[in-house]
């Protein structure tokens, strides 16, 4: 990811979120722009199993047909049990900065690893409590990365999906506010 500029959408249902997820790909957007994280809420429930192999996702237990519907279309992906969040699954771009921050203890005052890596993506820090709020209540973040223009059309395209809201972050718009 080169660029801090991101489109993220707050999604109360899994289908929501795959729908979310569909229509980017049917519009050419480039699945490794996208990422999703989503809390696992069933996992003590059932036994659920995660591998990657190669770049996809592979995941079975309760949720596992529902899950592999939409995470096998996103690159990189990882399964994280974090405090005060719970069991986490996500995918995309996001994942290396989770690791990333993970590995480094580099977190930011008052959020969780997960809110590190989106602070990690430009998104600030006040949003970013807003979307560990929305993970907490198990909903799902669906997020576009790129320039201004591919974020403009990605944001066209999530809005048609009528998630619960969809906000663009961009360096311009935080730089104007400076």
């Amino acid at each position: 990811m080169s660029e801090n500029n991101s489109v993220v959408a707050v999604y109360d249902t899994h289908t929501g979120a795959e729908e979310g997820v569909r229509e980017l790909q049917r519009a050419g957007v480039d699945m490794r722009t996208l990422s999703i994280i989503a809390k696992d809420t069933h996992a003590d429930e059932h036994v659920t199993g995660y591998y990657n192999t190669g770049d996809r996702m592979k995941l079975w237990g309760r949720n596992g047909a529902i899950w592999g519907g939409f995470w096998g279309l996103l690159f990189g992906s990882a399964f994280f049990a974090i405090p005060g969040l719970g069991p986490i699954l996500m995918a995309g771009p996001i994942v290396a900065l989770i690791v990333g921050a993970l590995e480094g203890a580099v977190l930011v005052g008052g959020v969780s690893a997960v809110g590190a890596g989106l602070y990690g993506m430009g998104i600030p820090k006040n949003s970013v409590i807003d979307y560990e709020t929305d993970i907490k209540a198990d909903r799902f973040l669906l997020m576009v990365n790129g320039s201004a223009s591919e974020l403009a059309k990605a944001k066209e395209i999530i809005e048609s999906t009528r998630p619960a809201r969809v906000t663009l972050h961009s360096q311009q718009m935080a730089r104007a506010s400076v």
